[in-house]
């Protein structure tokens, strides 16, 4: 069942950390998770509130918790957010609850006060052992895009409108943000080269995504129904599948990506929970005419009027020269998260028909998010023309695709009428030279 508005939504409710009130990410009514540690103590679970962070592991010690939601926070002492996502939906959302009640309500200031600790005396860490990672392709702006590149007269293949594509991506190089984006090399061939050569890719490019956190698994061979795949879905975070065009044109086919995008993959390290999402629930955008109904296994119809989101993608670029001098970041693109062709139910009911086990901490990326006009794309590879229109930066600088010293950052904005917007933190990445190979 896809969780609904309660108490923890209600956009009277306060918080008396300072600063958390009017938070543009981590007001009360958001209270995502993560894994944070600070100067001598090991990585253990937290609780984003404003500019601060709840630490988990004390409030268990603290006696102020109970039930399934104690046992939550107890499962979150550990240097990786598994063991809580693999409780399920009950204690994850009875830890909300009874955390928004002490947040809001000043008489436990003085008990709860002492628990918290500055984000910007934590470092943020993967909220997960991700044992798995697979990034999916429902973005059907960028597909058509992308398509055209490589495929000028074929752009969006047949299996595109029934298959939720995806291919397996590369889960030990994933990384919070803030991480540094190493230039990866690897075989290039143009097309007026008689051979490839190995060298570090001059077409490095970037993905606007969403990450996907999966909370309870499915045993081997056993599919998750697509109405019961909101069960199965802890929460969200922001993806960069950062990518090297020109390896990847190389080495695409037949079995697609490969050293193209497995160097980096940049997340922001706050899961928005399921819960907290609640409220920015919105129906599916219907299908063009013409296209093909889903797949029974694929359809459900509380889905296709729950399963999107009210959500506004942002993608900003600060060159070294431009952060030297002062100028601010300038914004790439700016759009809604509503072209997603699939579902994130229909991802997960997908991924699992032909019997394969998700587990906890899973990550599935939603694919590439672009809008249908170029303001909204969400790669260089669309906004450039596969670099062949350049952008220009406030400082009269140039991009076609990325350059060293260049600092790429997504955001995120989550709004609804009637009630308080919700964000979900940096997603950052730094551009550095090329490593000798």
């Amino acid at each position: 069942m896809i969780p609904t508005v309660d108490e923890t939504h209600d956009p009277a409710r306060t918080c008396w950390v300072p600063g958390a009130n009017g938070h543009s990410d981590f007001p009360i009514q958001n209270l995502p998770l993560g894994i944070f540690s600070t100067a001598g103590t090991d990585p253990h679970g937290g609780i984003a509130i404003g500019d601060h962070v709840l630490d988990l592991c004390a409030l268990a010690d603290a006696g102020l918790l109970n039930g399934p939601g104690l046992d939550a926070a107890k499962a979150a002492a550990a240097p990786t957010l598994n063991a809580l996502l693999a409780l399920g939906c009950g204690p994850r959302a009875a830890l909300r609850t009874q955390v928004s009640a002490l947040l809001s309500d000043a008489v436990n200031q003085p008990v709860v006060s002492p628990l918290l600790r500055r984000i910007s005396d934590c470092t943020m860490h993967v909220p997960t052992r991700i044992g798995d990672y697979t990034d999916f392709y429902v973005g059907i702006h960028h597909a058509t895009n992308v398509g055209k590149v490589f495929r000028p007269d074929n752009p969006l293949l047949p299996n595109y409108k029934y298959v939720p594509i995806g291919y397996h991506g590369r889960a030990s190089s994933v990384r919070p943000s803030g991480a540094q984006v190493v230039r990866p090399a690897a075989q290039i061939k143009s097309t007026d080269m008689p051979a490839p050569v190995l060298a570090p890719t001059r077409r490095l490019d970037y993905e606007l995504e969403l990450g996907v956190w999966i909370g309870s698994g499915n045993t081997l061979g056993t599919p998750i129904p697509i109405d019961r795949a909101a069960e199965h879905i802890a929460g969200l975070s922001l993806l960069n599948d950062w990518s090297a065009r020109d390896v990847q044109a190389w080495e695409y086919q037949p079995l697609g990506p490969f050293l193209a995008k497995n160097f980096l993959t940049t997340i922001s390290p706050w899961i928005v929970t399921a819960e907290a999402l609640a409220p920015f629930r919105t129906r599916q955008s219907s299908r063009p005419d013409g296209d093909p109904s889903p797949l029974p296994y694929l359809f459900d119809p509380a889905d296709q009027e729950r399963g999107a989101l009210s959500l506004t993608l942002e993608v900003a670029l600060a060159s070294a020269r431009m952060k030297a001098d002062g100028v601010p970041p300038f914004r790439l693109s700016r759009g809604p998260a509503s072209s997603m062709y699939w579902t994130i139910a229909q991802m997960v009911a997908h991924h699992t028909v032909g019997g394969c086990d998700l587990n906890p901490g899973d990550l599935l990326g939603t694919g590439t998010i672009s809008a249908a006009t170029p303001d909204g794309f969400g790669s260089l590879l669309e906004l450039t023309r596969n670099g062949t229109l350049p952008i220009e930066l406030p400082n009269g600088e140039q991009r076609t695709f990325l350059e060293d010293g260049d600092t790429l950052s997504l955001s995120g904005r989550l709004e609804a009428d009637g009630f308080v917007a919700i964000g979900f933190g940096s997603c950052v990445g730094t551009v550095v030279p090329a490593r000798a190979v």
